[in-house]
C-alpha cells in the first residue's frame, strides 16, 4: 500500500498536501455537502457477505458509501482502496477507463485519511473478496496532516490521550474499549429501569459541597455573585428526593474532585449512584452484586474478564468480610485482641510506612486496609464493619454504634462501590455535620460543610433507606483489562502540552 505523500517529513508532507487542497479549491466546489451514502459499509458488508460472484452479477443495484481512504494500491490503469467507515473496511476497485482519465487522474492524488463518496457496484475479486466497483467518487474532506502508522500507532502513551481521534482511527481495541464503555452504561440503566428505578438529574453546581469527603472545584456565579462548588456526589439531592416521595431513584453522570491524578483517579470522572426506601446496606449489597453480574454478562457475554493476568470470576457469590475479619487473614501476626488496642495498631501502620496515621482506631485500621490489603482483592469482595469516624452520612449499627452499616466492593484490587444504610436521623445528622465543619476550619479541605437545608429534610422524614455508589471507569477498566483510568476516558484531564509541536508525533502510513 503507498500514499503519494508519505515520503519526506511531517513538515514535507504537510506542505504536499496544502498543495493538493489549493489545486482542489480552484477546479470544484470543496467540502461538499450534498453526498450522502445510501448504506454504511458495515451494512453492506453483512447483507451481502454470503452472495457469490455469480449471485452479485444479478445484483443491479447502485450503492453509495462513505468513509476514510486508509489504505490505496495502485496498479496502472487501476487502484484498490480500502474505505473506512464507523471502525468497518471495504475494498473499492477504480478502473481508469470505467470513470474517465480525468477523473482517474485525481483519484491517484487521494492521501491516506481523506473522506470520499463513492458509488458503485459489487462484485468479487479473484481472491473472493467482496468488493466495490467504482463508477463515480467525490473528495469530501482532504486530510492535511499524514495520519499515524497504522501497524504501530502512536509512538507514545500520552499522545494518545492528547489526540483520542487518531488513537480511535488506528487502535482497533481503544475503539472497541469506548463500545464496551457505552453497552456498559446502557446495561446498568436498563437493569435499573428493570428494578423500579427511576433516573433522574440533580444540580452540578453545589452552594455547599457535600456527599463525599473530597476537596471540591470552586467556581462563580456572576449575576448572584455566589460562589459555587462543582458537585464531588449527588448524595443528598438524591436522598432529598427519596424524601419527597420518590422511593428508588439513580444518577449516572460526572462527579468532580480537586485530587490528583493517578492510574485510578481522575478530578472528572462518571458515577452511578442508586437509593432505595426501605432497604439497608445489606439489601443494597444484593442489588449491586447482581446489578454487576448483568452487566457483565451482557456486555462480556461467554468471553472471560481478565483483568492484571488474572480471571475475575463473576459468577460465583461475592465473598464477603469485615475490616477485622481481612486484617487477620492478610496480616498473620495480628491478634484480635491487638487490634482492639490502638496504640498497638499505630505501631502496625507505622511498621507499614502509613503517613499521616489518624486518632481513631477504626480509622487507622483502614488506613492499614487500603495501604496493605485492598490491592490483594482481585476477586469481587464485600467489606463491612467500616468505623464510623470514616462514614459522616452512613447509619450507626445496632450492635456496635462505633461502626457504620457500610460496605465497599472490591475487585481487581481497587474499590468498585460504596454503599451504606442511610442516616435519617436529623439530629445525628446535623451533629456529623458539626464534626466535619470542625475538621475544615482545623485546615481538611475534603471534610464536608454544615447542610442546615439537607437537614431541615430530613426533618421531614426520610424513610430508611440504602444507597450505593459505582464507579463507572474503575468497572470499564475491569471489563476492558485497562492499567489506566485515562484508558477508559475519552479526553482525560491533562497538563497543557504548551512546548509541543501541533505535528502528531508519529510516523506517517505507507
Amino acid at each position: 500500500m503507498s500514499d503519494t505523500s508519505s515520503t519526506g517529513s511531517l513538515e514535507e508532507q504537510y506542505r504536499l498536501r496544502l498543495e493538493k487542497q489549493a489545486n482542489w479549491r480552484k477546479s470544484q466546489k470543496v467540502y461538499p455537502n450534498q453526498y450522502k451514502p445510501s448504506i454504511t459499509v458495515n451494512a453492506l458488508m453483512l447483507n451481502y457477505q454470503g452472495h457469490t460472484a455469480e449471485s452479485l452479477e444479478k445484483v443491479k443495484e447502485t450503492f453509495e458509501i462513505a468513509g476514510r481512504l486508509v489504505a490505496h494500491r495502485r496498479m496502472g490503469r487501476a487502484s484498490f482502496i480500502q474505505v473506512q467507515d464507523n471502525g468497518s473496511r471495504m475494498q473499492v476497485y477504480c478502473q481508469k477507463d470505467m470513470i474517465g482519465e480525468p477523473l482517474f487522474e485525481e483519484f491517484k492524488q487521494l492521501d491516506l485519511g481523506d473522506v470520499i463518496w463513492l458509488s458503485g457496484i459489487l462484485f468479487r475479486t479473484k481472491t473472493n473478496e467482496l468488493t466495490l466497483k467504482c463508477h463515480s467518487w467525490y473528495l469530501l474532506s482532504k486530510c492535511l496532516r499524514p495520519l499515524p502508522d497504522k501497524y504501530h500507532g502512536l509512538h507514545e502513551k500520552e499522545q494518545c490521550y492528547r489526540k483520542r481521534y487518531l488513537d480511535i482511527l488506528v487502535n482497533e481495541q481503544t475503539r472497541r474499549t469506548f463500545e464496551v464503555r457505552s453497552e456498559t452504561v446502557r446495561a446498568i440503566r436498563h437493569a435499573l429501569d428493570e428494578a423500579g428505578f427511576l433516573e433522574v438529574e440533580t444540580p452540578m453546581m453545589h452552594a455547599k459541597p457535600g456527599g463525599a469527603t473530597a476537596k471540591p472545584f470552586m467556581t462563580h456565579h456572576q449575576a448572584l455573585d455566589l460562589s459555587l462548588y462543582m458537585r464531588c456526589a449527588p448524595e443528598l439531592y438524591l436522598k432529598r428526593l427519596i424524601v419527597g416521595g420518590f422511593n428508588r431513584v439513580y444518577e449516572l453522570n460526572r462527579n468532580f474532585r480537586n485530587e490528583g491524578l493517578s492510574t485510578r483517579h481522575n478530578p472528572e470522572f462518571t458515577m452511578v449512584e442508586y437509593y432505595q426506601a426501605y432497604g439497608d446496606y445489606q439489601d443494597l449489597m444484593d442489588l449491586t452484586e447482581n446489578l454487576i453480574r448483568q452487566v457483565v454478562e451482557k456486555v462480556m457475554g461467554d468471553h472471560p474478564v481478565m483483568f492484571k493476568g488474572k480471571k475475575i470470576n463473576f459468577k460465583q457469590k461475592f465473598s464477603c468480610f469485615t475490616l477485622d475479619e481481612v486484617l487477620l487473614q492478610y496480616q498473620g501476626d495480628v491478634s484480635e485482641d491487638q487490634l482492639t488496642d490502638i496504640s498497638q495498631v499505630t505501631l502496625l501502620a507505622k511498621d507499614h510506612e502509613v503517613v499521616d496515621i489518624a486518632d481513631d482506631l477504626g480509622a487507622i485500621k483502614l488506613q492499614i486496609f487500603e495501604k496493605t490489603i485492598e490491592k490483594k482483592l482481585m476477586q469481587p469482595t464485600f467489606i463491612t464493619g467500616y468505623p464510623i469516624s470514616t462514614s459522616p452520612l452512613a447509619r450507626r449499627n445496632d450492635q456496635n454504634p462505633e461502626m457504620a452499616d457500610r460496605f465497599e466492593l472490591f475487585i481487581g484490587g481497587q474499590e468498585l462501590a460504596n454503599g451504606y444504610s442511610e442516616l435519617n436521623d436529623p439530629q445525628d445528622q446535623a451533629s456529623r455535620f458539626q464534626l466535619q465543619a470542625q475538621a475544615r476550619e482545623q485546615g481538611d479541605q475534603e471534610a464536608m460543610m454544615h447542610d442546615e437545608d439537607f437537614v431541615e429534610a430530613l426533618e421531614y422524614a426520610m424513610p430508611p433507606t440504602g444507597g450505593t455508589g459505582i464507579g463507572i471507569d474503575r468497572l470499564v477498566m475491569l471489563l476492558t483489562n485497562a492499567s489506566s483510568i485515562k484508558d477508559v476516558i475519552l479526553f482525560p484531564l491533562l497538563k497543557p502540552n504548551e512546548g509541543a509541536s501541533s505535528d502528531v508525533d508519529a510516523k506517517p502510513q505507507t
